[in-house]
């Protein structure tokens, strides 16, 4: 139970932490959010990582000169659009036969992945994009996508756009508007409300599929 307490105060208080970490790693903490954002997106049983409140809390310490803008768009670019591909591959070797009794078949969560699938099915390559901006949803929609053998070039090419759009979007509005007094004086309840924003699209859906 301490170590979810921990995740939560991190994800919470996500900017206090980035400052710690500046603090002790200096320009290592570039390899920390690389790291974050890769395993969040290209490992399959990692999807409750920080993401889009990370990306957005990162531009926000930006704007105020502790990380280079251009360095952090680059870093997160590129560990979104690995991460991605690789959760691809991993689909695409292990498909859905991974044992439900095993601890990987508990911790992916079998019933994530079919609502996730269905998704995928329903709104097919643009269905990489939409999940970027969707927690849990995007960790699980490359795997699904390699497992169900999406050609790869396909794939590839909206595994790019979705990390461009998401990567920018999510750190420049950390950037431009993150220190605005009210928004910095109620940072917790944003980063609440960003992670409720993103994750109503997959509670609707799955309200829907229960229902039909």
């Amino acid at each position: 139970m301490s170590i979810i307490y921990g995740l939560i105060d991190f994800i919470l208080h996500i900017d206090e932490h980035l400052v710690e970490i500046i603090q002790q790693f200096g320009n290592w903490s570039y390899g920390i959010l690389f790291t974050i954002v890769f395993v969040e997106t290209g490992i399959v049983i990692m999807p409750f990582l920080p993401g889009d409140s990370l990306l957005f809390a990162s531009g926000t310490l930006a704007a105020l000169g502790a990380f280079n803008l251009y360095t952090l768009l680059i870093i997160f670019f590129a560990a979104a659009v690995l991460g991605d591909t690789v959760n691809y591959h991993i689909g695409h070797k292990v498909g859905m036969s991974i044992p439900e009794n095993s601890f990987i078949g508990r911790v992916i969560n079998r019933e994530r992945l079919e609502i996730a699938q269905r998704f995928f099915n329903k709104h097919g390559g643009k269905t990489i994009v939409i999940a970027r901006f969707m927690p849990f949803i995007r960790t699980f929609i490359p795997f699904v996508a390699g497992a169900s053998r999406m050609n790869y070039r396909y794939f590839l090419f909206y595994n790019v756009l979705g990390a461009f759009l998401w990567v920018m979007s999510c750190t420049l509005l950390g950037y431009f508007f993150g220190n605005i007094p009210i928004i910095k004086e109620n940072f917790s309840l944003v980063l609440i409300l960003i992670i409720v924003i993103s994750v109503l699209p997959a509670i609707i859906g799955a309200l829907k599929a229960r229902k039909k």
